[in-house]
């Protein structure tokens, strides 16, 4: 199979301008609500923030080419303005008509624009500290329609907003490799690495850190702290520098010796857990470990540090994949030589949830289609939204139709890759999806999904998933827990009822590999895993370039301590068509 350039060419550096763009138009649909504008009006720019939070080019050259799919002109010249000025006037004048508090309680997670407004109007809070107050009097509960549960979602929401800052995985890394790479370009470097949450590929992260050995340490800080991208250096020394680049990420380089190197790896690399864990065992062994080296306890003599392996082998321990490092049993899997076969990017044989420009996406099936082969892929499946999904340009069912019979025609016509016609369909709050079993039983991959009322109370939410996963033509659950890195919490489930009913109809549960997404986590696609449900890595690409997007899918799967057979689209095709009994 031919594998992707790294992850780094889909969402580029561009594309932190590219969501504070989508950002933009996502507080201008918001104010729009909130002032009482046509709902197709707000949505069209709901829409519109959705297409730009999802692109991996840089917005600025797809302006005036007709490429931004779904996104009508008067938004179009808005962007234009935007991206020329740094300003957009209509934005600025609509800020005016809206206290700020109001578009800023709409960052809170489960407080829309509307429920902002309403607390505005009975209480006049003026900022957050005084919402935090109003919220802690219970004030807020006293507003008709509101309650005790609004005021927790808002004491909850405050507290994520004021916390540190951390950055999607799929931001991050594309920064991290760019300096990565100019980095081990540099003839006086000779090794280098990732170190720190980003190597462990965390969902978020706080900073990057990395690793290198050289002789010239001052030649190799002198290039990093006046590399292009770098908007501030903090500190500069010959054995560590930090410095800030766009956003105000943080990156720490250190240069350590290459007798220490492994030592200090595993050091950087954590996590704090994982290490604390490690030496506690290794001190009970007679040994002290740091980023300098493995020691005897009673001589201080150096006996290992120079590469990971040695460092973990001195202590009878298998080397550890660095997702697996955050004291979730690895060190002792590790020494019982029982750590899993991790699935690794290579293993994925297709994607089965994506989407075209028949509802929002940008590419078009052809181009889907063409972009797979050239991965390698034995096998997609096109999943539109379909039903009253507004907000994506969700297709009726005469166009689903005309879609299947388009995609099996196709299909029929290629036999490089085999497209399979499906849909992503919208699971109403009753647990009913939102075709009817005419259509789906016409579909080779249902994927269904939760996109409403997602803060349901924990029983009924649970109540509406299980039902939908007891549907006969239900594939798989699309993004189980509903949350949105940075912005939504996931929806309150009882996962466990939930893995369960997944198990005993058969169905399989998504592990989304949409940066924002990746849903399920590591943890919670161990714990399905571990309730022998079957899960699958879907990119949700909404563009070709998306499917770059797997890598991020894996590397949640491998901290969830996946194996290959762990995974639907880990199989060849004729195993995959089996299993979902498609002919």
């Amino acid at each position: 199979m031919k594998q992707y350039n790294s992850f780094s060419n889909a969402w580029e550096f561009v594309q932190l301008r590219n969501q504070e763009i989508a950002d933009v138009f996502d507080q201008i649909a918001d104010i729009l609500e909130v002032l009482g504008e046509d709902k197709f009006k707000y949505l069209a720019y709901r829409r519109a923030s959705r297409t730009l939070e999802g692109l991996s080019e840089n917005i600025a050259d797809l302006i005036g080419k007709e490429k931004l799919t779904g996104i009508g002109k008067a938004i179009e010249e808005k962007i234009q303005e935007l991206i020329e000025t740094g300003h957009l006037k209509y934005y600025e004048e609509l800020k005016k008509e809206v206290p700020s508090i109001i578009i800023e309680m709409t960052r809170i997670p489960d407080v829309g624009p509307k429920t902002a407004k309403l607390i505005y109007d009975k209480l006049k809070v003026k900022s957050l500290k005084e919402l935090e107050h109003a919220a802690r009097s219970h004030a807020i509960q006293k507003i008709k329609g509101l309650g005790p549960k609004t005021e927790q979602s808002i004491l909850g929401g405050i507290s994520e907003l004021t916390k540190p800052q951390r950055h999607l995985l799929g931001v991050m890394r594309p920064i991290a490799q760019q300096i990565y790479y100019v980095l081990k370009d540099l003839k006086e470097v000779k090794q280098v690495s990732l170190a720190g949450s980003i190597r462990r590929w965390r969902e978020t992260i706080r900073d990057i850190d990395i690793l290198v050995t050289s002789d010239q340490p001052n030649k190799v800080m002198d290039v990093f702290t006046s590399m292009e991208l770098v908007s501030k250096v903090v500190a500069k020394g010959e054995t560590k520098s930090t410095v800030l680049v766009k956003d105000g990420v943080q990156v720490d380089l250190r240069v350590v010796k290459d007798e220490s190197y492994g030592a200090a790896l595993q050091y950087f690399t954590g996590s704090k857990e994982h290490n604390v864990k490690l030496r506690t065992i290794v001190s009970q062994m007679g040994y002290k470990l740091n980023e300098y080296g493995v020691f005897l306890k009673d001589t201080e003599k150096k006996v290992a540090g120079e590469t990971e392996e040695e460092v973990y082998q001195m202590f009878g321990m298998a080397w550890m994949p660095p997702e697996l490092r955050e004291d979730r049993g690895e060190i002792e899997a590790a020494m019982n030589k029982t750590l899993p076969n991790l699935v690794s990017l290579k293993d994925i044989k297709g994607d089965l949830h994506m989407h075209t420009n028949y509802s929002d996406g940008k590419s078009t099936i052809e181009e889907m289609v063409e972009a797979a082969k050239q991965i390698g892929y034995e096998y997609i499946a096109i999943t539109d939204h379909t039903g009253n999904l507004q907000v994506a340009n969700a297709i009726d069912e005469a166009t689903l139709l005309k879609q299947i019979e388009y995609i099996h025609n196709l299909d029929a016509n290629d036999s490089k890759i085999r497209v399979l016609a499906g849909a992503e369909v919208n699971i109403l709050p009753n647990g009913d999806l939102d075709l009817p079993d005419s259509v789906l039983s016409q579909l080779d991959i249902v994927v269904g999904s939760v996109h409403s009322k997602l803060r349901m109370p924990r029983d009924e939410m649970t109540q509406r998933v299980v039902k939908a996963l007891s549907n006969e033509y239900l594939t798989i659950l699309g993004h189980p827990t509903g949350q949105y890195l940075n912005k939504r919490p996931p929806s309150d489930i009882d996962l466990i009822k939930m893995f369960d009913a997944a198990r005993d109809n058969a169905k399989i549960l998504e592990i989304n590999a949409y940066p924002p997404r990746l849903d399920l986590s590591d943890v919670n696609s161990r714990t399905a895993n571990q309730h022998s449900v079957l899960l699958a890595i879907g990119t949700d690409a909404h563009q070709a370039s998306q499917f770059r997007f797997m890598e991020l899918g894996v590397s949640v799967a491998r901290r969830g301590w996946l194996e290959r057979k762990d995974l639907l689209n880990t199989r060849p095709t004729a195993a995959l068509l089996k299993k979902l009994k498609i002919n």
